[in-house]
């Protein structure tokens, strides 16, 4: 929903402002560590920007090596995103909303969610769900950290799939 919202003012913007928006986005778009916490942000609140965004924007950097360790840099920020989101959703246990929570929605889900948590962080992984969404899902019901620390980890294989897609897309 934020994500229509955003793109709503945007084009109310682009449409009654005549302001070319590349200009205006440029004081962020040409400094890294703001697209950086952009992104940080973006992955530990659930994932409101999807990473695709942030592959695309490092194609401006048209050298291989620069582009994968940025790629690289991107994917560790993203899965340290997704342990911080397993640990608040471990905290958010002992909160009285969650409590609440787990008792009107969870329920029966939270059996479920132990048992098939696995098949969750892996599609969490590897599509475009929210992972940090799902991390706190998980970490909330104390889903082992162990085995949500092993499968995670697929989320670098997502990234890589994905920035060589952009990647290769881009060359054409």
């Amino acid at each position: 929903m934020w994500l229509a919202i955003i793109i709503g003012i945007f084009l109310l913007f682009k449409k009654f402002v005549n302001i070319n928006y590349l200009l205006w986005l440029a004081p962020v778009y040409d400094n890294p560590l703001i697209i950086y916490a952009i992104f940080l942000t973006s992955e530990v609140v659930v994932g409101i920007i999807p990473p695709e965004v942030f592959m695309i924007w490092a194609l401006r950097y048209n050298e291989t090596t620069g582009y994968i360790s940025i790629i690289a840099f991107l994917a560790v920020i993203s899965y340290l995103a997704g342990l911080t989101g397993y640990f608040i959703g471990r905290y958010l246990n002992t909160t009285l909303f969650f409590r609440f929570f787990r008792r009107k929605v969870l329920g029966r889900s939270e059996k479920l969610l132990n048992i098939y948590g696995i098949y969750l962080i892996i599609v969490a992984a590897l599509t475009p769900l929210p992972f940090s969404g799902i991390a706190m899902l998980v970490g909330s019901v104390r889903y082992p950290f162990k085995k949500y620390f092993y499968y995670s980890l697929l989320r670098f294989l997502r990234f890589a799939v994905y920035s060589w897609i952009i990647w290769e897309a881009n060359m054409l």
